[in-house]
């Protein structure tokens, strides 16, 4: 299903770009403003090189975000011309040294992509399926939650995107959101430790329900040819039945074809520990027993147990919202990137 796979919400938002500049700073254009409001996000605390940097990023304020990205799309990319054999377009007349047409954008677009928890409330559980309705709820959680966490910094980049000229509030924001929602057909990750029941496509029977009223319309076409007239131990017309079977050919087709793209849209089920909460709790908790692994190497069998009763006390691997890492760093050795 588009958006939704595994649980997840994956979307995407197009906002237009205003063109030219304001009146207030004529030397920068709507889309440069964009740019260094984009420019000026603190990069996340993922990798050596950012992880002692003053600031996060501003989409690690929730625990909804499993990846988030901005960037400004100015046009989209020419994969040159559609090709055609040489041979077939002269003798149709197609002069090949004249440009085809391109495609291009009326305007700059934001683009937005974040990979999210389907989810309206925290702790919510993650779904299998949503109706349409239910994901427009989704996205309209979503857009508020990350409004009443980084609405200053959505401000600087939006603030420069058609549209966004009445948003003052989160429900605003939502709104203005879900006008720019463009359908997300890729799912960009999950986190399956055991792989689920795919929804194989038993292509098999569709193949053979398709094919025999055809083979069966061939045969009995043949036979009209040679002069057969009912069809044998039946006493069906056979012109007629030869007709059916050709009918009946197509209406299976086309069947079988609607129930494969209805099979592929079928979301796949939530991983058991798959909403982000769980995985951050799985990171700090790795990391943690990786310490209590190395710092109890060759203690007794009664010092380990009561170290490991110590360890769960501790750190309460049941409890996803306490003792657990916080969303945007790479590490939880540092206290300060622990949730208490």
């Amino acid at each position: 299903m588009p958006d939704l796979d595994t649980g997840h919400f994956f979307l995407t938002t197009m906002a237009p770009i205003k063109p030219g500049a304001s009146a207030g700073d004529p030397q920068s254009s709507y889309v440069q403003r964009v740019r260094m409001a984009l420019a000026s996000f603190p990069t996340a605390h993922q990798s050596p090189a950012t992880e002692t940097a003053q600031f996060n990023s501003p989409f690690s304020r929730n625990t909804r975000n499993h990846l988030a990205r901005m960037f400004v799309l100015n046009d989209v990319v020419f994969n040159g011309r559609i090709t055609e054999n040489p041979i077939v377009a002269q003798i149709k007349g197609v002069q090949q040294t004249v440009p085809q047409p391109v495609d291009r954008l009326k305007a700059a677009y934001l683009v937005f992509c974040a990979d999210v928890d389907a989810i309206v409330n925290t702790g919510d559980p993650l779904p299998t399926n949503l109706t349409a309705e239910a994901q427009r709820h989704v996205r309209a959680a979503y857009a508020r939650e990350l409004w009443g966490t980084m609405s200053d910094e959505l401000f600087a980049v939006y603030s420069n995107c058609y549209g966004f000229e009445t948003v003052e509030t989160a429900d605003d924001f939502a709104n203005f959101l879900d006008k720019c929602h463009v359908e997300t057909t890729m799912p960009f990750h999950d986190y399956y430790l055991e792989l689920p029941k795919f929804h194989i496509l038993p292509y098999k029977p569709l193949l053979y329900g398709v094919l025999a009223p055809f083979v069966v319309g061939i045969v009995l076409f043949l036979l009209w040819i040679f002069g057969v007239s009912t069809v044998p131990f039946l006493g069906w017309p056979i012109f007629l039945t030869c007709i059916c079977g050709f009918v009946l050919g197509f209406v299976a087709a086309f069947l079988a074809i609607k129930y494969a793209i209805r099979n592929g849209e079928k979301p796949l089920p939530p991983a058991k520990y798959d909403d982000l909460p769980s995985v951050l709790k799985s990171l700090y908790i790795q990391q943690k027993f990786s310490d209590f692994f190395i710092q109890n190497q060759g203690v007794s069998a009664e010092e380990l147990h009561n170290a490991f009763g110590a360890f769960i006390a501790e750190h309460k691997p049941q409890n996803r919202h306490s003792k657990t890492q916080r969303p945007g760093v790479i590490s939880s050795a540092d206290p300060r990137n622990v949730i208490s």
